[in-house]
Parts: C-alpha cells; structure tokens; sequence
C-alpha cells in the first residue's frame, strides 16, 4: 500500500476525530500532493535499523503538524490559498489546533515501549511550542539582523525536521543517543531547507511575498544590511518592485553583490556539517538521509545554470 494512504489511513484511529468530516478531507487533499517532508520520520526510523510500518504513526504526527503550520502560516501571510478563505478565520484557527492535537495522539500509536512514547510526546510538544513561538515572532517585525535571522529559523523551521527524524527513530527503537544525533541532523536541515527556499524565493518571476510584503529572507538581508555601491538603488526598486523591469534589477544587484554567492555558502557549510554528523552516529543505513540531503543541495546547480554564473568548487566537490 502506498505509504501516503497509509498515513491517511492511521488518522481514523484518533478517536476524538474520527467522524470529522472537514478534518479528512483537508488531510486528504493535502496527502495528494505527497509532501516529501511527510517521509522524514520514515528516513528517521530505516536509518536506524526499523521499518517503513513502524514509522507510519510518527509521520502522521508530522503531517498533523505540518497542515497545522501551514493553515496557521497562511492566515499569518494573507496568503490567497490559505484555507481559511474557504472556512474563515475562526473555523481554521481551530482546525489547526485540531492537527496539534492529532499529532500528539498519533506519537501514542507507536507500538513501541511506554519510556519512547513519552520521549515522541515530549519532542512533539517542544517542537510545537518552539514553532509557535517563531510564528509569533515572526508577526512581530522582520528580523533586523543576521543574527535575529537565525534565531527565527532555528525556532520556526528547525524544530520541525529535528523533531521529525528524531521521533521517526525512536519508533525503530533507536538508543536515546542516536536518536538526539538525528534530532541535530533535522535541524541543520531545518537551515538548509530555508535558504534554500529563500533562494528560490527571491530568484522567482514575478515578485512573491518576500518582495511584495518587504520581508527580509536572508539575500534581501544581506543586500540591505552590507556596506556595498548598489544599496541606495536596492532599497528604492524594494519599495517599487511590482514596477516594470524592477525585479529583474533588483536580483541582478543581488547577483553582482556576491549576495547569491554567499547564501550558497551558508547552504554548502550546513552541508558540510550535516554530513559531520552522519559520520559521528552510529546507523543500520542512511541512505534515505543522504539522499534527503542531496535533494536541497542538488537544485542549486540548476540555479546557477540559470543566472549564467559558474557554481562553487565545493558544489561541485559535494556533488562527486
């Protein structure tokens, strides 16, 4: 059976929403799209010795999660295909602590002993706490620095991938150690899945959110923070970058500046430390994690095919 319908499937056995007809739906319309960080737990629990079949519970905790996110992120960005267009704000506002709710239940369908459960619902619940927190920040002001920049990622987005390999590994009956090694993996992941996104972000046609609402992902950070002869320039197309031929100046400054250059960096560094903990953690077989990693880092050679710039050494030298 297919891994998504079986994650699908486990949802019915939360007894408090068992007929809930709008909460299965959604869960199904998303599960159609097989998001890949729905399959983290599952790379968590093979890597350590387990099976897919052991894993199924903890994934369904992160794809609670996950739905719980995005619903509350919507509402938080305005984004038009937010979910709440359709039920309205208080309705979603309480589906999304429906899915908290569901992916604690769901770390206690793990057949597994009483010490581990505890140990999935205490990540489970730092994690959600942790992202909470982010999404409050986040609504408070762009973060001002590089080092604020950090700071909501590590709890905004980190949390997530650390608690979803973490909780993956313990359902395969990881050691508590092994299982804190994959824990740190998930968040440096955590990292690299954000800048990643925050490349492709402002590298995208037409101008996205991060242009439109002047939010400050990490290139448009670092344009507008470094001492360099373009900023004046940048920070008027940033107030006007819905204006024709805008954008296209705009990441052409970002290119010249060495702004995409350097957020490479920051993703190839990560790499480098991600693959550091691999190595020091003792795994049945990490494939599904080295292939999980290869998956952030393999698209930015396609980026640099399209802006026409020759990519870095160390791309290359991961990549061999």
């Amino acid at each position: 059976m297919d891994t998504y319908q079986q994650i699908k499937d486990l949802l019915t056995h939360i007894p408090a929403i068992t007929d809930w007809d709008e909460i299965h739906s959604l869960f199904g319309r998303v599960a159609s799209a097989k998001p890949y960080h729905w399959s983290l737990p599952i790379f968590g629990c093979e890597a350590v010795g387990g099976t897919t079949t052991q894993a199924i519970p903890t994934a369904l905790a992160i794809a609670c999660s996950h739905i719980s996110i995005i619903l509350v992120d919507n509402m938080l960005d305005s984004d038009p295909r937010g979910e709440y267009h359709r039920l309205c704000m208080p309705a979603t506002a309480n589906m999304a602590c429906t899915f908290q709710s569901a992916a604690l239940a769901a770390g206690y369908l793990c057949e597994i002993g009483d010490p581990q459960k505890v140990s999935i619902f205490e990540s489970l619940s730092e994690m959600i706490l942790a992202t909470t927190l982010g999404q409050y920040r986040d609504t408070l002001s762009p973060p001002a620095d590089e080092e604020m920049y950090w700071r909501f990622v590590r709890t905004k987005s980190s949390p997530f991938f650390g608690t979803a390999l973490q909780i993956g590994a313990l359902a395969g009956g990881s050691s508590i150690e092994n299982a804190e090694q994959l824990r740190k993996l998930g968040g440096i992941y955590g990292e690299m899945i954000q800048i990643h996104d925050d490349l492709n972000d402002v590298m995208a046609f037409p101008a996205n959110p991060d242009w439109t609402e002047m939010r400050s992902p990490l290139p448009i950070l670092f344009a507008l923070l470094v001492n360099h002869p373009h900023r004046s320039r940048f920070l008027e197309l940033r107030k006007n970058i819905t204006s024709e031929g805008t954008l296209e100046e705009a990441q052409s400054i970002l290119i010249q500046i060495g702004d995409i250059s350097y957020c490479i960096d920051q993703l190839l560094h990560r790499m480098q430390i991600a693959r550091s903990i691999l190595d020091e953690t003792s795994l049945a077989q990490g494939d599904g994690l080295e292939a999980m990693l290869e998956k952030v880092v393999a698209p930015v050679q396609n980026l640099f095919a399209a802006i026409g710039e020759p990519p870095p050494i160390t791309l290359i030298t991961n990549q061999a």
